[in-house]
């Protein structure tokens, strides 16, 4: 199973990644609709207003399939954020993550940040193991009750990008 990479834009993207965001943490972790609706925060403010030249976001296809989604978004002239990693179940275990990050942190660096940073939870730990093996170490980590749970929040950064 290989995946391709392409841009954010065709029909219907958006309109997956919060739907899949949403269905697939309330299934597998109990997330609440507030998850689905941070989600759809993010990618309705990446969609009104964002700078093509600093900020993308990407889907995986598997035979024609949406398989995953990531965004690259500013969070300051030298540091970029990866945002909403997402492998749907069914194509996991093959990579799909992994290029998203490697897709992500490439334009980042193309782009000219100097660093990347991202949030996560600790009960995330695919997607955790996926941001060790790029290269992300851990900054921070502190307690929060979102999404009806109670979490461990978790900075990553990875630095330098240059």
């Amino acid at each position: 199973m290989t995946a391709t990479i392409r841009e954010l834009g065709s029909p219907g993207d958006l309109g997956w990644v919060v739907m899949t965001n949403g269905e697939v943490y309330a299934r597998e972790y109990g997330w609440d609709a507030t998850y689905e609706a941070l989600v759809a925060g993010i990618v309705g403010a990446y969609a009104t207003d964002h700078d093509p030249a600093r900020e993308r976001g990407w889907i995986a296809e598997v035979d024609g399939a949406r398989a995953g989604a990531v965004f690259c978004m500013a969070d300051d002239e030298s540091t970029a954020r990866l945002r909403l990693l997402l492998v749907d179940p069914r194509f996991r275990g093959h990579g799909v993550g992994a290029a998203l990050v490697e897709q992500c942190v490439g334009f980042s660096r193309e782009a000219g940040y100097r660093r990347m940073v991202l949030w996560t939870n600790s009960v995330l730990g695919s997607a955790r193991r996926i941001y060790e093996a790029a290269g992300f170490g851990l900054t921070s980590e502190r307690r929060h009750h979102s999404f009806g749970h109670d979490l461990v929040g978790q900075d990553w950064t990875l630095e330098p990008l240059v």
